[in-house]
């Protein structure tokens, strides 16, 4: 009886089994035209699939968008933006190439076992556009960067505003980890690569913006040099352009006088000083020229003006004819300079007398250090002119409070030793600034050269917002709030009003002078 129950199971256990294979094998010689088992293709198992879904799935893949993070920020890249393309027929035929024909007999176990007894692994092979991805990716910079923000003077409100750090992003760097992203089968996701930034220092770059946004308001030319007299930098915008000499030449006038004389400065010498300084007196200036020249020959001490300032490196600073004077036949009546010489030289200087902003600067800065016991006047003239004589220029520029520019641009307490000077077509002023925040040289030209005027309204109010903005930089702690023109016209209505109590003051002396012979006149009884 056992023996016929196992002869039983046995056979049905046979039956079962040949009943299972001859199902698997119908089934097989249905899946014979699909993928084998064992075949991978980009690192994704298309085993059993058809031709089709293998490629719908390689596609659905690689074709949907690579995620990437720009810090907490999440953004998309699709595969058509880069040009991303995926030899998915290719990679088939590859496989399909390494598996060969197949045996019926060895196809059919692997199907059984589910598993290849030759596995085949292909590569990915996709091309993208690196050109668009960098595009791309520029573009996602562009949108999310916040690069730190310069220090701001605003001149409008007459305030500093501090600089500001922020972010960018780094392409270099992150440009690689896309593409490995890219490629990936799984975990297709890149974080790019973010560097900080501090906020930038606080130096002469930050004011120059500020500036140059000033003159291009401006439809001439403008000219200035800033010299911070602590550190020795400088900041120049069309510093080296040729400009007219002006009165602001006068500055080296005041230098070599002092130059050749060899003492104090007698009564008449010392009015000629202030004459020239204050006033702005041509005659004046001319006058001092005999000084500098040692005889009453205004000529000979306009070349020897010119000859010193080329002693001093000032290369581009001349005055052939003095101050309302004439051409003279055994003299130059110009001079060629570097400044002067340019093809397309912007301004229409004089041609009796020239400078340029940073000539008239790096003077200003040798009286200054001169004054102070230092600098290149005393290295250039040793024994020749002193510190004292250097401070007698400071303190007697000082005293000019006409041509009301660097001035107006500063409060009314800040000294400022200067120069102004200008004609029918040009407007200037050089001068040391001794502020609060630290001591500067400042010169600033406006010209117009393509006109025959420049109105002082257009003129003025742009050199003292230029003078505004370069003092509001070395004291951005404690600003000028000022509007140059409110004080403009507080000091022309103080000027008037002290005119008219002069004038009241004169008319009443006269009143009692003429009153006091008819009393005296007045019999005694």
């Amino acid at each position: 009886m056992l023996k016929a129950i196992q002869k039983f199971l046995t056979i049905t256990i046979l039956i079962v089994g040949l009943l299972y294979l001859g199902y698997q094998l119908f089934l097989y010689n249905y899946a014979r035209h699909l993928i084998p088992q064992g075949t991978a293709v980009a690192n994704l198992d298309i085993s059993g699939l058809s031709r089709q879904e293998a490629v719908e799935r390689l596609n659905e893949h690689y074709q949907s968008p690579l995620i990437v993070y720009y810090q907490d920020e999440r953004a998309e890249i699709n595969m058509d933006e880069i040009g991303f393309n995926v030899d998915v027929e290719g990679m088939l035929d590859q496989a399909a190439a390494a598996h060969g024909e197949p045996e019926f007999w060895q196809g059919f176990v692997e199907y059984l076992l589910q598993r290849s007894l030759e596995p085949v692994e292909i590569e990915l092979q996709a091309t993208h556009d690196r050109d668009a991805l960098i595009q791309r990716l520029q573009t996602i910079a562009q949108f999310l960067d916040k690069p730190a923000k310069p220090p701001q003077l605003l001149a409008a409100a007459g305030s500093y505003q501090a600089g500001e750090a922020g972010y960018i992003m780094n392409l270099e760097a992150s440009l690689p980890i896309v593409e490995e992203a890219l490629y990936r089968p799984d975990n297709r996701e890149a974080h790019l690569v973010i560097e900080n930034q501090d906020a930038p220092a606080f130096n002469l770059e930050s004011l120059r913006a500020n500036l140059e946004g000033q003159f291009d308001a401006f439809s001439g030319l403008g000219a200035v040099f800033i010299m911070d007299l602590q550190t020795g930098e400088e900041l120049g915008i069309n510093a080296d352009v040729a400009m007219s000499g002006l009165s602001i030449l006068k500055i080296l006038i005041f230098v070599e006088a002092y130059r050749a004389l060899d003492g104090p400065p007698d009564e008449f010498t010392q009015g000629l000083f202030e004459d020239t300084a204050i006033r702005s007196s041509n005659y004046g200036a001319n006058l001092l020229l005999h000084v500098v020249a040692g005889e009453p020959n205004t000529y000979e001490g306009a070349a020897i003006i010119t000859e010193e300032a080329h002693r001093l490196g000032l290369v581009n600073t001349f005055m052939a004819i003095p101050y309302d004077a004439t051409a003279v036949p055994n003299r130059p009546s110009t001079y060629v300079t570097p400044a002067n010489s340019r093809p397309d030289l912007p301004t229409r200087p004089d041609s009796a007398m020239q400078t340029t902003a940073e000539d008239m600067g790096t003077l200003l800065g040798m009286i200054y250090h001169c004054a102070k016991g230092g600098g290149g006047l005393l290295a250039v003239y040793p024994g020749e002119i002193t510190p004292d004589e250097c401070q007698a220029i400071i303190d007697l520029m000082i005293r000019n409070e006409e041509g009301n520019l660097i001035r107006f641009g500063v409060p009314e307490d800040v000294p400022v030793s200067h120069k102004h000077g200008w004609d029918f077509v040009t407007h200037g002023d050089a001068g040391i600034v001794f502020s609060p925040g630290g001591d500067y040289v400042i010169v600033e030209y406006v010209t117009a050269p393509d006109s025959d005027w420049l109105p002082y309204e257009i003129g003025f109010p742009i050199l003292r917002e230029v003078a505004r903005a370069t003092y509001n930089y070395f004291n951005f702690d404690n600003p000028n709030l000022e509007n140059p023109e409110d004080r403009s016209i507080r000091e022309a209505e103080a000027r008037a009003a002290a005119e008219a109590a002069a004038l009241e003051e004169s008319a009443a002396a006269t009143a009692t002078a003429a009153a006091e012979p008819a009393a005296t006149a007045t019999p005694e009884p």
